[in-house]
């Protein structure tokens, strides 16, 4: 496991959300699909800039959304030499990383630590889901990322959206039903999909790792103040539509965050530069911040509060947002969450209110690990043996 210093980081960096506080430190395409030229331009392929060294097979996809988005999806079809080999039989396991990071966040450790890497190693078909707004996925049909419109989103549309659209992907390619893997934002996004009856035709399992839906118990005085901080009026003042982890204006605002009373962020600044490095924070868009900020503060979980009943009404047909009932979660899809003791944001209490919520009994495994944080889960270099094996294992047994 990381070690305490970075421990308390990682619980802030792993959600995304809370990373955004810290820093502010200064294709090819298989899918067979011609793509229109569109806003963006991708950067260096996932595939070259971290997997191809390694020894591994790997696949570029472009995946369109309904709504023009074009999402960068990888694969890795099978290990290494010496590992198991390819084949159509190979069950197809797709991960979802959490929000201000993207498919990199996966693959800054070892080949030998790294879960994507050790699923392609143990007989698994590996695809990496990269969310819109991200530096794989920054590119859309007809909207310009430079311009507000490309930004307005939540996770609501992550949920409507890109989930589906990538498993749908990963589901034509291969003809199997897929298991997943989701950490942090990547199992709230899942699990409110579930909650209204989506992909359960398209997912076979799924593994949550670090599980949010429920906040409120957050224990990190940081979160805290920022989400009491990020409200749509106070963030609008900053002319903000993509929230960039590293903008002059978003230092600004972070700066002001630390400045609170009973908030030090020192400790956090000085453990950061290593993770900087090799993986810096995504953008995301400040109406995606919002939401979460609402996610904490309002202590339930609902699509985006436009913050009038008039404005709700127009897009809800209500005056408050609908709320994603965790409990008509079906028990067809058996689920595994694991979630650990010394986690900040995904609190124990909070996994015990997620647990109460999903009313589920045969269909649900649940792991407890003591002295995990939130980021252990996927940079833990004991994760291989405490989480990844129990990963595994349960995608085998469905």
């Amino acid at each position: 496991m990381v070690s305490n210093g970075h421990n308390f980081l990682l619980d802030l960096a792993g959600s995304g959300f809370f990373l955004l506080i810290l820093v502010h430190l200064p294709r090819q395409a298989f899918s067979g699909r011609s793509l229109p030229l569109g806003f963006g331009q991708p950067p260096e392929a996932l595939c070259a800039a971290a997997i191809n060294s390694l020894g591994y097979k790997c696949q570029e996809f472009e995946a369109i959304t309904d709504d023009g988005y074009i999402l960068s999806v990888q694969r890795i079809p099978e290990g290494r030499a010496g590992g198991r080999g390819g084949g159509s039989d190979r069950p197809p396991v797709l991960l979802q990383h959490g929000v201000i990071v993207d498919g990199m966040s996966w693959l800054l450790n070892s080949p030998d630590e790294a879960l994507p890497l050790i699923l392609a190693d143990n007989g698994f078909d590996v695809w990496i889901s990269n969310t819109r707004g991200t530096r794989y996925s920054r590119r859309h049909l007809t909207l310009d990322p430079a311009k507000q419109e490309y930004w307005n989103w939540t996770w609501d549309e992550l949920v409507i959206h890109d989930l589906s659209t990538v498993a749908d992907l990963v589901f034509n390619q291969t003809a199997q039903k897929i298991h997943y893997v989701g950490h942090s934002l990547g199992t709230l996004v899942v699990l409110a999909a579930f909650s209204e009856g989506k992909l359960s035709d398209r997912i076979k399992s799924a593994a949550l790792l670090s599980p949010i839906a429920y906040l409120s118990h957050m224990t990190t005085a940081l979160g805290v103040v920022a989400a009491k901080a990020f409200v749509g009026e106070a963030v609008s003042i900053l002319g903000l539509s993509e929230f960039n982890p590293k903008g002059v204006q978003e230092e600004l605002f972070m700066k002001a965050l630390c400045d609170n009373p009973g908030v030090n962020c020192y400790d956090l600044l000085t453990a950061l530069t290593d993770i900087a490095l090799k993986n810096e924070p995504q953008s995301t868009s400040t109406k995606n911040l919002i939401h979460l900020s609402q996610t904490v503060r309002d202590a339930k979980l609902s699509k985006y509060d436009y913050g009038s009943a008039q404005m709700n009404i127009e897009h809800y047909g209500a005056p408050d947002p609908p709320v994603y009932d965790l409990s008509k979660i079906s028990g067809d899809i058996p689920l595994l969450l694991s979630y650990g003791g010394r986690d900040a944001l995904s609190d124990v209490q909070d996994v015990e209110d997620l647990l109460d919520a999903l009313k589920l009994d045969k269909s649900l495994q649940v792991q407890y690990v003591k002295n995990y944080a939130h980021v252990d889960f996927v940079l833990g270099v004991t994760a291989k043996d405490l989480i990844f094996n129990r990963v595994m294992s349960f995608f085998r047994n469905q």
